[in-house]
């Protein structure tokens, strides 16, 4: 996780009691309320959708203390938090709360075959993003410092294609990683291979959720690497084109 200071200096715009808050999901913009909790999941104040593998409370917001907080009230799921343009990312846990303090906040989670994302817009935010990290991200240069094989991120890539592809924030269904490899021309095993690569490279950094252990199946590690890479701005859908690359075809096929 990026450290917040080194991409937030205090805003300059004068403190109210209670700043705005806006939600918008698939296409629809809601005010957030700031005199109760604001729920978010199969039931509550916004209804996701009806898959049975999300939680009925999972995500609740809440103004407190001069913060709107963010909390993660359900008890199996985790969410991907993307603040700053991608230069700040929190993994929130289940039990685990966070304030927020910039602008645009990207919430992004998996509940078994479908990840979904919403984002949180506030224009009175405590801090903004430095003038050293806008400089960084105004260019080529990409936010997070990991160095990828070609084609560890054409896998990336592979699994990200349906996010990378939407339009606005919106719900997506995670590729499986019989038609990621189908979609490569790779085997199983040779995907499965690479695929711990990318993994064992983003936990070594600290990265959470990617490490296999118990209760930890293969389909959470890939929608916690797709949710990290599209947040993190690892890939973009300017990368989009690794998909059909032939010299990256021809060497997978030397490969093998």
């Amino acid at each position: 996780m990026n450290d917040v200071r080194d991409a937030a200096v205090p805003a300059t715009t004068a403190e109210q009691a209670t700043p705005p808050l806006r939600l918008e999901f698939a296409g629809e913009w809601r005010d957030v309320p700031a005199d109760r909790a604001f729920v978010i999941g199969r039931v509550g104040d916004l209804e996701i959708d009806d898959n049975p593998y999300l939680h009925r409370h999972f995500l609740e917001l809440r103004f407190r203390d001069g913060l709107w907080w963010l909390a993660n009230v359900g008890v199996r799921l985790a969410a991907t938090v993307s603040s700053a343009g991608g230069a700040v990312q929190s993994w929130l846990s289940p039990g685990a709360r966070m304030p927020l303090v910039f602008e645009r906040n990207v919430i992004v989670f998996t509940a078994g075959p479908v990840t979904y994302e919403l984002s949180l817009h506030t224009e009175e935010a405590p801090y903004e993003i430095s003038s050293q990290v806008e400089a960084t991200m105004s260019g080529d240069t990409t936010v997070m410092p990991a160095r990828f094989t070609a084609m560890q991120k054409q896998l990336i890539v592979a699994l990200a294609e349906p996010m990378l592809r939407r339009e606005g924030v919106s719900m997506n269904e995670l590729p499986s990683s019989t038609a990621a490899a189908k979609r490569l021309g790779w085997s199983m095993t040779k995907f499965n291979r690479k695929l711990d690569n990318v993994c064992d490279k983003l936990d070594r950094m600290g990265v959470q959720g990617l490490r296999g252990g118990p209760g930890q199946v293969a389909t959470n590690r890939r929608a916690r690497l797709v949710e990290y890479a599209v947040t993190s701005q690892v890939v973009t859908r300017a990368d989009l084109g690794l998909l059909d690359d032939e010299a990256l075809r021809d060497q997978a096929d030397s490969e093998d």
